[in-house]
């Protein structure tokens, strides 16, 4: 894209506003993660990666879980879903949690035939596992992690406009067609 994806305008919001406000009836907290707080809503904690460097979507899940465990939080999991998604459905954690049968489930998000790994329910208790894994993983796939522990996915069915819910912003025609969306439908 260019620019700070967080922080790309669609309608009157930014992204990162975008899947906050989708989050906020789901959840009772919100946390951004990211390496620094600046030009990000003030009602949200930011959360930096425990790692160095831009280690991908499980070092922020890490971030996370580990921030979790320090507060020792009572939650069992953590919902993680990136800030490009802004068609995300209302009801995304009732499902995914709906769908766990132990406390060490992986439970994720698939939608029109594909699976959105990093969003989705992580348990707790995985932390010092994906710890380890990124300290010493050639790879920093989602997939590569998933296959070594229990996980299923939850389908979500298209919007009446045959469109994905989890239609994500890469681009700039995307974002385009997305500001289309909520121009026309009031999304």
């Amino acid at each position: 894209m260019g620019e700070d994806k967080a922080l790309v305008k669609l309608g009157e919001k930014t992204l990162i506003e975008h899947a906050a406000s989708r989050l906020c009836p789901q959840v009772s907290e919100v946390w951004i993660n990211r390496m620094h707080a600046a030009h990000m809503p003030s009602d949200y904690l930011v959360i930096p990666d425990t790692l160095e460097g831009r280690q991908g979507p499980l070092a922020g899940i890490l971030a996370g879980l580990s921030f979790m465990k320090r507060r020792n939080h009572t939650a069992t999991h953590l919902l993680s879903v990136p800030i490009d998604t802004p068609f995300m459905p209302a009801d995304l954690a009732t499902r995914l949690a709906g769908q766990l049968q132990t406390a060490s489930d992986i439970v994720l998000a698939q939608s029109m035939g594909r699976q959105h790994p990093v969003i989705g329910l992580w348990p707790v208790s995985l932390w010092e596992d994906l710890a380890a894994w990124l300290r010493g993983a050639d790879t920093r796939r989602v997939f590569d992690y998933l296959a070594r522990h229990p996980h299923h996915f939850v389908d979500f069915e298209a919007y009446g406009d045959e469109q994905d819910p989890f239609f994500n912003i890469n681009s700039p025609a995307d974002l385009a067609w997305a500001q289309d969306r909520v121009e026309q439908q009031g999304s």
